[in-house]
């Protein structure tokens, strides 16, 4: 057999969960899959989260593909239990994964003319990978950002991002600044002020929607998944009602409603808080807002407002990129926020058999997403394959007649001139 592209594996960018959910759907498919992961071990940035954290969305919806979580795990699934159902996950699918290497580039191969073209994967150690297709699945945290404050380069306080937070005992007596109002940032202050810290402020630049995680037992998941194909404008109509009705309005204490709909919000990229403590923590003075952080200067932070506030550590929640740009960023399949321009089944018309699954922050949930993209991705690697098999058969088998016909024209002429031979010597 020739050595095609399409005679090498699915290379699969990413041992967490939406790496593993697609390895394992392309394994039930029939293809082979192998999972590449740049750390030592499945679930690295599940690993690398405080120890508070919980899986925002419930047991029942948050299951891979081919195995639920346990029940055992309860309904909030925890940090640790996470990282186990990964472990797991990955053994009982017996799923093919490398760990300690790192992917730095991906580049097209040349398809020959009728054949489907391949990819080849440098990664550390100086390999150079073929594979028939690629699903990246590096994560939608990835890196952590910290913005580039005026003064952060020459400032004397103690300043870490989110992703260095475990827990709050290090903090504990301190005047503590948390910087950022996304799920992390608003959990992690909570945690602080549970967990002993002297004073706890949480800088907003954009004031978030704040759910429920549940209400009377249902979750606000299902919410979600109920309304994500509704019309935005409906949807936060919706929203703003259901929030009057189930939230506080917190402006005496600094956090005022949204001004737009929470829907809208989503469609740029950012989910509504779930509340695991934030709305009564702020109620009782235990989580001050304040606003947002302009600049940092000697051992001060300068707000927007123009106060000036000297915590003794500042926690930036301030977010990740997706640091796709070296990956991908020669083959124009990002946008301008460094975003897949597709993900799921659909691959760039410009880079077929590349494909993108966890780069989306969904209101339906981000694992419930990954399962669904991982059963489309596989089934359409899948019936490529089979279509380009089909198509190698069909040449095979066109070119078998005209071979015999070759064979039979080649024995009929040599039995025509050993005829002619035999008749010139009568």
């Amino acid at each position: 057999m020739a050595d095609t592209p399409h005679n090498h594996p699915v290379y699969v960018i990413g041992g967490g969960p939406g790496g593993l959910a697609a390895a394992a759907a392309l394994r039930d498919q029939g293809v082979r899959a192998v999972v590449l992961e740049k750390s030592d071990s499945v679930g690295a940035s599940w690993r690398a989260h405080y120890d508070r954290l919980r899986l925002h969305t419930t047991r029942r919806l948050s299951g891979l593909p081919g195995l639920p979580i346990p029940r055992a795990f309860g309904r909030w699934v925890t940090r640790d239990n996470v990282v186990r159902y990964l472990e797991k996950y990955a053994e009982f699918h017996e799923l093919e994964i490398v760990t300690g290497v790192e992917v730095s580039r991906i580049d097209r191969i040349e398809a020959a003319p009728g054949e489907r073209g391949g990819w080849l994967l440098r990664a550390s150690g100086g390999r150079e990978l073929t594979g028939s297709a690629v699903v990246v699945a590096t994560g939608y945290n990835h890196t952590p950002y910290v913005p580039e404050w005026p003064g952060r380069d020459t400032y004397t306080g103690e300043l870490t991002h989110a992703r260095q937070y475990r827990a709050p005992r290090p903090y504990e007596g301190k005047d503590v600044l948390v910087v950022g109002t996304g799920n992390t940032g608003a959990e992690i202050a909570v945690d602080l002020a549970e967990g002993g810290a002297a004073r706890v402020r949480l800088a907003v630049r954009t004031v978030p929607h704040i759910v429920r995680r549940s209400t009377a037992g249902w979750p606000a998941q299902r919410t979600g998944i109920l309304v994500r194909r509704l019309p935005v404008r409906l949807v936060d109509l919706a929203g703003g009602l259901v929030a009057r009705l189930s939230v506080p309005d917190l402006s005496a204490h600094g956090l005022p409603r949204p001004g737009t709909g929470l829907y809208s919000r989503v469609k740029e990229g950012a989910v509504p808080v779930q509340d695991v403590g934030l709305i009564s923590a702020v109620k009782r003075g235990a989580v001050e807002p304040v606003a947002a952080v302009e600049a940092l200067d000697g051992g001060e932070v300068v707000l927007a407002d123009g106060t000036r506030i000297a915590p003794e550590a500042v926690i930036a929640a301030t977010g990740y990129r997706r640091a796709l740009d070296g990956l991908v960023g020669h083959l124009g399949v990002l946008d301008g926020r460094g975003h897949p321009v597709v993900h799921g089944a659909r691959t760039p018309p410009t880079a077929p058999d590349l494909y993108f699954t966890g780069f989306t922050n969904p209101i339906s949930g981000m694992f419930r997403e990954l399962a669904i993209d991982a059963g489309k991705i596989a089934k359409t690697v899948a019936k490529r394959a089979a279509k380009n098999a089909g198509k190698k058969a069909g040449k095979k088998a066109g070119e078998q007649p005209a071979k015999r016909a070759a064979k039979k024209a080649a024995k009929a002429t040599a039995e025509g001139a050993a005829a002619g031979r035999g008749a010139a010597a009568g």
